[in-house]
């Protein structure tokens, strides 16, 4: 039953309280959501390199699962701009087939990260490596939608990052002027419209006038040139059939890497803005149950054509200004863009790709959280080298490369800072007990006999450290009759760490050297008892406290 409850959606608890006052709240928040998800999922899915009708498929399947199975009573599923390169790279390496077992394998890491109870772990990735890609993503999208934003006439476009500059400044005599007139004001419309209507996005407000505008100018004065989404795309006004996808084991091995970065990706961005929405609502989610949600979402969308899809932060907020407290909120929202595509969708045919293009430099700007990515310029070398090894490999090749990168160098960097934490001291003629918590009679000092060493290990004592006390050993070089090792200060011990310390024992054991064992806390008593060394060393040799272990080796004198 206890295992049930863990990953009970939050859907499935909000009845017992549930009334007509909060579902009219809940259904006006979801159609504000609904509205506003509209010129995102259309943007998102062109940016992506598929059709916007994909992009709002996605938002209504993904949108509808997300907040019915979800751990969050107010989180909004469905595409982001996060997911913008990584789905456009594996289209252009794999197809749109592709995609779609990669979004599948994805579902499925995280619905195993949600059942094996992960959804904490994912907390742990250090924090200049999520602002590193996500500012790198930021860029990458505003790089992206410079062509269209100002009309560029070009015959190719370069994928990478610095080729696709060289392109624009070699073409850029090419500007279309009605093209750029109209992507620059959408983006001054969609910064303006907050200032005097507090409840109308400014994406929807810029998307409606410019479309209207763009109407009138192609076909009542002359103006051509300004490109719209039907002159690329044919929105069809139904959902699609289920397809089935060929996987198999070939494919998984080609798209594994990118799977692992969907499903990394969409993990973080959902935990995220659960946890940002926890912030504002005073809600708990359940960080496993969210992950399953994610993972049943992302496995389900592609066979409809879908992109993957995650927790969206805007929209969520969007949700929760408006009232929505519950998953109600979000499942009105993705029936909502449900009948905007069954009965409007054609009329999504005459919105400029300039207009598109303004709002997602928004969101990049947005996205880039420039003021946090200058601030962790600021802080220890470590984290700056992470932040900036991230973010340039996300710009200049590709989110898998800059996560695995990322958390390697992130972990390198931690390890080399707990050896520097981590001290290794020797005493031999007393130990000074003042100011310490191990005083347990009058005298502040232990006078040592000789012939008795006391090694004292201050910090974890794992691999990073260990080699430092074989060091510490072998340049001593002597041989005294007891080894006390003090381990009051050592709050855990891995297997590199007990694989030193038997070493140590047997040495010592060959030489005829006694080891005592002083301030052995509870968790490294289990490994020492796991491993047998306990009963090699012997219970009355691990001593509680340092009076106890002279006393033991005074013994032995």
């Amino acid at each position: 039953m206890k295992k049930r409850l863990d990953f009970q959606p939050k859907l499935f608890t909000i009845w017992k309280n549930y009334s007509k006052e909060k579902f009219f709240t809940d259904l006006m928040a979801g159609i504000i959501v609904g509205i506003v998800a509209l010129p995102l999922a259309i943007a998102f899915g062109i940016a992506s390199g598929v059709s916007p009708e994909q992009g709002l498929i996605t938002a209504i399947i993904a949108g509808f699962i997300v907040s019915f199975l979800g751990g969050s009573n107010v989180q909004i599923g469905g595409p982001t701009g996060a997911f913008i390169v990584v789905v456009y790279g594996i289209i252009s390496k794999f197809g749109i087939e592709g995609l779609a077992i990669a979004t599948v394998l994805a579902g499925i890491f995280l619905l195993l990260m949600g059942v094996l109870k992960l959804g904490t772990v994912i907390r742990f990735i250090p924090y200049p490596i999520i602002v590193g890609f996500t500012s790198g993503i930021a860029l990458t999208i505003f790089t992206t939608q410079i062509k269209d934003l100002f009309g560029l006439q070009m015959a190719e476009m370069p994928a990478d990052f610095l080729p696709k500059w060289g392109a624009y400044f070699q073409n850029a005599g090419s500007v279309h002027g009605a093209s750029a007139l109209v992507g620059i004001a959408s983006i001054l419309l969609i910064v303006i419209t907050p200032k005097f209507f507090k409840k109308i996005p400014g994406s929807l407000l810029a998307i409606v006038v410019m479309t209207a505008v763009v109407y009138v100018l192609k076909n009542y004065m002359g103006v051509t040139g300004i490109e719209t989404i039907g002159d690329r795309f044919q929105i069809k006004a139904a959902l699609p059939q289920p397809t089935l996808l060929a996987i198999n084991m070939e494919t998984i091995h080609f798209l594994f890497p990118a799977a692992f970065t969907i499903a990394i990706l969409g993990a973080i961005e959902s935990l995220l803005s659960a946890t940002v929405a926890d912030g504002v609502t005073g809600d708990k989610h359940n960080s496993n149950t969210e992950l399953i949600a994610q993972g049943v979402a992302n496995i389900v969308v592609p066979f409809f054509g879908g992109i993957p899809a995650t927790g969206a932060i805007a929209r969520t907020m969007t949700n929760i200004n408006n009232g929505g407290r519950s998953p109600i909120a979000g499942i009105i929202h993705a029936v909502v863009l449900l009948l905007i595509l069954l009965f409007l969708g054609p009329l999504t045919q005459h919105i400029p790709m300039a207009c598109l293009a303004g709002v997602l430099v928004i969101v990049a700007y947005n996205m880039s959280e420039w003021r946090t990515f200058r601030s962790l310029l600021r802080n220890s070398r470590s984290d700056v080298i992470v932040l900036l090894t991230t973010f340039l490999l996300t710009v200049i090749f590709d989110l898998t490369i800059a996560i695995e990168v990322g958390l390697l160098l992130a972990m390198l960097l931690f390890m080399k800072r707990m050896s520097e934490v981590t001290k290794v001291s020797v005493v031999k003629d007393e130990v000074d007990l003042s100011a310490e918590g191990e005083i347990y009679h009058e005298e502040e000092k232990l006078n040592l006999k000789k012939g008795i060493e006391v090694y004292e290990i201050d910090g974890p004592f794992f691999f990073g450290i260990a080699n430092k006390f074989d060091e510490c050993m072998k340049i001593l070089g002597d041989h005294p009759q007891v080894r006390i090792i003090r381990m009051r200060k050592v709050p855990f011990m891995d297997t590199t760490g007990l694989h030193n310390l038997e070493s140590l024992y047997r040495l010592s054991e060959k030489e005829k050297i006694r080891v005592v064992l002083s301030g052995v806390n509870e968790a490294v008593r289990k490994v020492l008892e796991k491993s047998g060394l306990a009963d090699r060393i012997g219970e009355e040799n691990i001593c509680s406290n340092i009076q106890e272990a002279v006393q033991k080796a005074n013994s032995y004198m």
